[in-house]
């Protein structure tokens, strides 16, 4: 173990050439990051999934109800052993062969299926209220350490000068508003990191774990190798759109449709700009060119920066998808009021709306005896992503 860790924490990696870990100790005069810190991420993550329990049931469910927001969920399918068999078992979208098997052994026409199924599928989604509920947590929160990173970053040199980062490099002082937005950051990913498997499952899991898990690397790592000054720049400018798109959301479950349009634009334009525009321009183009003439490549070095480059690909990703939103509710505008947060269920579904669950339940009707039953669901098997109306409408 001896030798494994002695390998790990070998100097040569992490610190530029000539510097030791003893040059990095504590001392009366200084305080530098240390890799023991980050320990403490742990219990206050734990806190802080406490705090969001708290929060949602004593501050954010009040406020929906008041807003009229109501715990119901989707529309209960009717009981039916067969076709319950069939959705726990075998499979939750039913394919056209299969959907006829069962229209032949139930004596119910296809259509008839295919609304049950997607009732039943829509019956395991979360209600408006608890959507409204996470949305608000995560809006307060983003809302509170963007408000503290920017209090605390204009009074640094760095921010108004990116070549601050790297000047005295690594010999640069930890101060206490430093250490404890890093450390409230690095806790705040990891309560996303355990609540994910408990919370609003969405089509983007894969690459929403895949974010988490960078962040917590890149926050760990920029820590541990005393990069913070330039940590502190990615984290804010990250967190600048996050609370008008939780925002958008709150709106949106709240009906209120105009708020909403404007807080998605907002969103889209604030998202866009940071990330697409100052993220590579400003803090790239420091870690890349700056920091390599004033302190030099080392092999963390390059890890730091392979790391914020796939930070940026998935910006960039994402950027595309809200691009694509916007297109679609433009377009859909022509023939009547847009709703961005409605359309952006085909990309990404973090942006939730309730456009496939039944407006009213109708008795499953027979197959007629005299005619071929048709699928009548233009291939799709009766479920929609797309557009505001269901099938059956």
């Amino acid at each position: 173990m001896a030798g494994i860790l002695a390998w790990f924490w070998n100097e040569r990696f992490w610190l530029p050439h000539n510097v030791t870990w003893a040059d990095l100790k504590n001392t009366e005069e200084a305080n530098f990051p240390q890799a023991e810190d980050l320990y403490l991420a742990f219990p206050l993550a734990f806190c802080i999934f406490m705090v969001r329990l708290l929060f949602e049931r004593f501050v954010a469910k009040p406020c929906a109800i008041a807003l009229n927001i109501q715990a119901s969920g989707p529309q209960v399918a009717q009981p039916n052993a067969i076709l319950e068999k069939v959705f726990t078992a075998i499979t939750k979208h039913p394919d056209e062969k299969r959907l006829e098997g069962l229209s032949k052994q139930l004596d119910w026409d296809v259509r008839s299926i295919q609304r049950w199924f997607r009732q039943r599928r829509n019956q395991e989604k979360p209600s408006t209220l608890t959507r409204f509920c996470e949305s608000m947590w995560r809006f307060s929160f983003y809302l509170y350490v963007f408000t503290y990173g920017v209090r605390f970053l204009k009074k640094a040199p760095w921010l108004w000068n990116t070549r601050h980062c790297w000047y005295n490099y690594p010999y640069q002082p930890l101060t206490t508003d430093l250490h404890y937005y890093y450390i409230l950051e690095l806790s705040f990913y990891w309560s996303l990191m355990f609540s994910q498997f408990t919370d609003i499952k969405r089509k983007d899991f894969g690459i929403m774990f895949l974010h988490h898990l960078v962040s917590i690397f890149l926050i760990t790592f920029s820590y541990v190798n005393n990069m913070a000054r330039i940590g502190t720049l990615v984290l804010c400018l990250h967190d600048s759109a996050d609370a008008l798109l939780e925002a958008a959301k709150m709106a949106n479950y709240a009906k209120f449709q105009k708020m909403c349009d404007i807080l998605f634009v907002m969103f889209a334009m604030v998202f866009i700009t940071t990330r697409l525009g100052i993220f590579p321009l400003w803090v790239l183009n420091s870690t890349l060119f700056e920091s390599w003439e004033i302190v030099g490549p080392y092999p963390s070095w390059w890890v730091f920066n392979l790391l914020l480059l796939l930070i940026q690909g998935l910006n960039c990703f994402w950027s595309y998808l809200i691009v694509k939103i916007a297109c679609k509710a433009i377009s859909r505008g022509k023939a009547g009021k847009w709703n961005p947060l409605h359309v952006s269920k085909d990309d990404r579904s973090d942006i939730e709306s309730s456009s496939d669950e039944e407006g009213s339940e109708e008795t499953p009707r027979k197959k007629p005896h005299t005619a071929t039953t048709t699928n009548g669901t233009s291939g799709t098997n009766g479920y929609l992503l797309t557009g505001p109306c269901s099938v059956d409408d």
